[in-house]
């Protein structure tokens, strides 16, 4: 009854088995390795984008800071969600790797609409050298509230970042399981779209620790390796990055570890609702935000259910509180419902 994140699941033993083969002998470091070359190769033919450049790095906060760096100069602006991952939860990375380049909030929640985004690019980039330069937008597919856009979604937001010029990052840590909730390749969910760099995320979905960015404009490919390198992120056995993407990869795991954590959200959403309780996102694939009375939260989380509620757990029993609930790849159906069993008792 683990639902605190999909960072803190097991490794598939494919990717564990993976390790131990590249494990063997020696090779040559930094990503010149065959088994480096051949995955890239392989994210390609994945993206459909035979000229794209693909690295590897070891976090996503990695992935996004030097992809941002890479689109942004340092008296630029990047334009996301007030609760995307960049803003909240990376410590401004982005900013500290761009060497001082600041984030515009977009006016709104977690999905950033067309005409909010216009709004806010108007709002930048019109005070001359007295304000910032107009950088990349920022969409993050899932959101922080585990929402997703649709493909119609992305396409609008990217046509306004179009409109002014402006690039576009889609901050992928949980790309699989939004490309499985919306029967999209992952070519349709990135460049179809008009993304320009994709973070491909692999730690939420199952692996050790790797992301793939994949850059469709193989001219900004140079500039990336140099800030990768600078930024402390081009590992020397860059080989155990590629051997866990290389499971990934093969036979479609990434799919599959998706549709897994996918179904027990699906089979949380319809007990949630069995059980008469409000949930907040109005889209999901494996991260459900809900509502109950402080006392019940408590009484769950003694049973021993692991997942973060929104607020201190002393005070008036009867105020509601919001609960997070992340599925992975590993949580079996059992879990599920002995978690709803735990929330019939207790709401």
């Amino acid at each position: 009854m683990f639902f605190a994140s999909d960072n803190s699941g097991p490794i598939p033993p494919q990717v564990l088995e993976a390790l131990t083969r590249a494990n063997e002998g020696h090779t040559s470091g930094y990503g010149s390795d065959a088994l480096s070359v051949q995955v890239a190769e392989r994210i390609r033919d994945l993206f459909e984008a035979p000229e794209a450049a693909v690295y590897l790095v070891p976090t996503g906060t990695a992935a996004n800071s030097l992809a941002l760096a890479t689109l942004c100069p340092p008296y630029g602006t990047v334009f996301c969600s007030p609760v995307a991952h960049i803003h909240e939860d990376e410590c401004n990375a982005p900013e500290f790797y761009s060497g001082g380049a600041k984030l515009t909030l977009v006016k709104g929640g977690d999905r950033m609409t067309p005409e909010a985004l216009r709004a806010a690019i108007e709002g930048e980039g019109n005070r001359g050298v007295h304000g910032p330069k107009r950088g990349p937008v920022s969409i993050t597919q899932l959101t922080e509230k585990g929402n997703y856009y649709t493909i119609d979604e992305l396409r609008a937001l990217t046509a306004v970042a179009r409109e002014y010029g402006l690039p576009v990052h889609l901050d992928g840590a949980r790309f699989a399981n939004a490309a499985v909730k919306l029967g999209a390749t992952p070519a349709e969910m990135s460049w179809k779209s008009g993304v320009d760099i994709c973070v491909f995320g692999g730690t939420k979905n199952g692996l050790m620790g790797v992301e793939a960015v994949v850059i469709f404009d193989p001219a900004k490919a140079e500039e990336f390796e140099y800030r990768r390198k600078r930024g402390a992120h081009l590992f020397s056995k860059h080989r155990y990055l590629a051997a866990q993407m290389d499971a990934y990869l093969a036979g479609d795991l990434w799919k599959e570890l998706a549709e897994k954590a996918n179904a027990r959200c699906d089979q949380l959403l319809q007990g949630l609702k069995g059980l008469g309780l409000t949930v907040h996102n109005d889209t999901h694939a494996n991260m459900i935000f809900f509502e109950m009375p402080r006392a019940a939260h408590r009484k769950v989380l003694e049973a021993g259910a692991v997942y973060y509620p929104s607020g201190d757990l002393e005070g008036d029993d009867a105020e509601l509180l919001t609960g997070r609930l992340v599925c992975d790849w590993s949580l079996q159906p059992a879990d599920v419902s002995a978690f709803l069993d735990l929330l019939r008792d207790a709401a």
